[in-house]
């Protein structure tokens, strides 16, 4: 009796489809992805002095509660909307009064853009931000 012979047959991978493959798709990642590079800037930011400026009359006050209410000059405003602010402002002497914003420090920021945005509408330009002092840690 003749048995046959098993011979094992060896696979043939052939890797340069694979690679040809990998090659295109690598490429087309590099072509079709957005390279951006986030820098950081150096930033030095302004000190202020505790002064009161001298035309204070000229001064206009407009202050933003956390709950997004406005008070020109201290009287309350009804409505919360931009053209409110806008008609409000519209009495300023805009070539010799500025604008200062004491905004609360949890109010929205679309709140103080909208002060922004009235006091443009009516041509102002000279707009300050109200802060207050921050204790510093005593100096040796």
């Amino acid at each position: 009796m003749k048995f046959k012979k098993n011979t094992a047959i060896e696979p043939d991978i052939n890797l340069i489809p694979f690679i040809d493959v990998l090659l295109v798709v690598l490429i087309f990642l590099m072509v079709s992805t957005t390279w951006t590079k986030f820098n950081e800037m150096s930033v030095s930011l302004p000190s202020a002095s505790a002064q009161v400026p001298q035309d204070s009359a000229a001064t206009w006050v407009v202050s933003v509660s956390s709950q997004g209410l406005y008070a020109v000059n201290g009287s309350k405003l009804e409505g919360r909307t931009l053209q409110d602010l806008n008609n409000e402002l519209s009495g300023m002497r805009k070539s010799e009064a500025s604008l200062l914003i004491k905004a609360d420090a949890s109010a929205s920021h679309q709140s103080v853009v909208n002060v922004l945005e009235a006091a443009r509408l009516n041509g102002v330009s000279k707009i300050a931000f109200a802060t207050q002092n921050t204790p510093q840690a005593s100096k040796p």
